[in-house]
């Protein structure tokens, strides 16, 4: 099964990240990709340059470059690598986490196994700097229902991890303006609207963290982005208008927590350690 990965960078990023993320999608990759688009989500730096244009020279046509001229935000920039996407099966993966070697054959061996299934994700291990480290498991559910329940409340997928179809996506308008939660939105359409989903057993992926990120999902900011998912679920009638108001609430209050605070719920709470 032929299928792309598609990936957005922008100049923040660190190119030994980077670099280590291509080994990891394609020299240590069991499955290789029969194309990779990359998206530059504005210019980049002269080393991230040439960090590409390294794995350039050593896969050639395998990898698309699709040079944004402007920062447009995360949505916009994976919309426009959608339309240079040649393959139906979409992978999306972050420039600086790295993916187990297995990933992509497991997914394909699920997906052709399940025609019916439209979007695949999988569970991931959280690190710091080393993942090798990783004692911090993100869990998300596996069946259908399981997960349209789930995603009442919290969102059901590992963004990094999925695959999805690119005509389904693109039917329901592909990524959409949502500060912070552009896959939480797409992820919450495509449950909406019928299509069935799931997400692999396995830990198919090392998802860097680092520098307290999930300490600063706070701020008023982060509320408008909740009001806006608020009334995404109530278009879609996927939760009782009561409920969802009652979630929102609760979920804007935790968005005005100190960031101690809140890094401790995220961490105590909301992931699970592995020893």
């Amino acid at each position: 099964m032929k299928f792309t990965v598609l990936m957005s960078l922008y100049n923040k990023e660190n190119p030994i990240f980077l670099d280590e993320c291509f080994i990891s999608i394609w020299t240590d990759q069991i499955v290789k990709p029969a194309e990779i688009v990359l998206v530059l989500d504005g210019p980049i730096g002269t080393e991230l340059a040439a960090c590409i244009e390294q794995w350039k020279i050593k896969i050639g046509k395998i990898l698309r470059v699709v040079a944004l001229p402007q920062n447009i935000g995360l949505g916009k920039a994976l919309n426009e690598g959608l339309k240079h996407c040649s393959n139906e099966w979409i992978f999306r993966m972050d420039t600086d986490d790295i993916c187990k070697p297995d990933r992509f054959e497991k997914q394909i061996a699920f997906i052709q196994e399940n025609p019916n299934v439209v979007l695949l994700g999988g569970q991931i291990l959280e690190f710091d700097k080393v993942p090798n480290d990783s004692q911090v498991l993100k869990s998300v559910p596996l069946n259908h229902l399981e997960i349209k329940e789930f995603a009442k409340s919290r969102c059901p997928f590992n963004h990094m991890t999925v695959a999805y179809k690119k005509s389904v996506i693109e039917k329901l308008g592909g990524y959409q303006h949502h500060l912070f939660m552009e896959d939480y939105n797409l992820w919450l359409r495509v449950i909406g609207h019928g299509y069935q989903v799931a997400n692999l057993p396995d830990v198919i992926l090392y998802a860097r963290v680092g520098n307290g990120m999930h300490a600063r999902r706070k701020g008023f900011e982060y509320i408008k982005s909740e009001k806006q998912l608020l009334d995404l679920k109530k278009q879609l009638k996927l939760q009782s208008p009561v409920r969802a108001n009652i979630l929102f609430l609760i979920r804007s209050a935790f968005r005005l927590l100190p960031s101690g605070i809140l890094g401790k719920v995220y961490n105590n709470f909301l992931r699970k350690k592995v020893h």
